[in-house]
């Protein structure tokens, strides 16, 4: 039986995944801040669903994570699906500090922990829900789009690094999932949770190294990219 942690699975995508990885037979720790979320989510499996109430971006997350293991009795897969994005074209440094502390030093802990315990291991495999927004930067949403290019190059880097070992590292890339995530008007392509859960499941099973969610988001990823600066910055 496969075990796995998710990270931030009191709603949204992470719950979702969580759902869908019991229905695979998989024996799931879910983390979150409310906890009364996570004890609704363990009423349905609780056979297959132990739960953990903490802050990521708390001292005490090694700790938690730790007992958490424990529990399981081993770790097999790790899955970060906690973050945060709201507009800030203000630029009110309160809000961009909220996104940095859960989006870049509570993302860049939990992969630490999760590497450093399959390095001992000699494998295991980390998952991250990062964002199509890291591909550019974002006038209404600076620090946002800024920290899912970190999440993004950090995972790079990790892959580097894990190439002659049996860790595997996975980056999620979703384009709009409906979600509390999903702000602003005009858009499109919107995934449920459910359909972005089963395609995550699927990257996951394949051991993909990077994926969008849902699929046809990797043709807007090409256009991002191939956009001329001087074009770009007038969007």
């Amino acid at each position: 039986m496969t075990k796995a942690i998710v990270i931030g699975a009191s709603s949204g995508i992470g719950k979702a995944v969580s759902e869908i990885l019991v229905k695979n037979g998989c024996y799931v720790g879910i983390t979150g801040r409310r906890e009364n979320n996570l004890l609704e989510i363990q009423k349905a499996n609780s056979e297959n669903i132990v739960i953990k109430s903490f802050d990521c971006t708390d001292d005490s997350t090694f700790e938690k994570l730790d007992e958490l293991v424990i529990v399981l009795g081993g770790l097999d897969l790790v899955i970060f699906s906690s973050g945060i994005g709201e507009f800030n074209e203000t630029l009110d440094f309160e809000i961009e500090k909220e996104t940095i502390n859960l989006n870049v030093l509570a993302f860049t802990k939990i992969c630490d922990w999760s590497y450093n315990y399959f390095q001992k291991q000699g494998f295991g495999h980390l998952v991250c829900i990062s964002s199509i927004a890291g591909l550019r930067g974002n006038k209404t949403a600076p620090s946002y789009n800024a920290s899912k290019a970190y999440q993004i190059n950090y995972l790079e880097g990790l892959r580097q690094k894990s190439n002659t070992t049996n860790i595997i590292i996975t980056d999620v890339r979703p384009g709009f999932v409906d979600t509390n995530m999903a702000k602003g008007d005009g858009l499109f392509w919107v995934a449920s949770k459910e359909k972005a859960a089963i395609q995550i499941y699927n990257l996951i099973r394949k051991k993909s190294e990077i994926g969008y969610v849902s699929k046809r988001w990797a043709v807007i990823a090409l256009i991002l990219k191939i956009i001329p600066n001087f074009i770009y910055k007038k969007m």
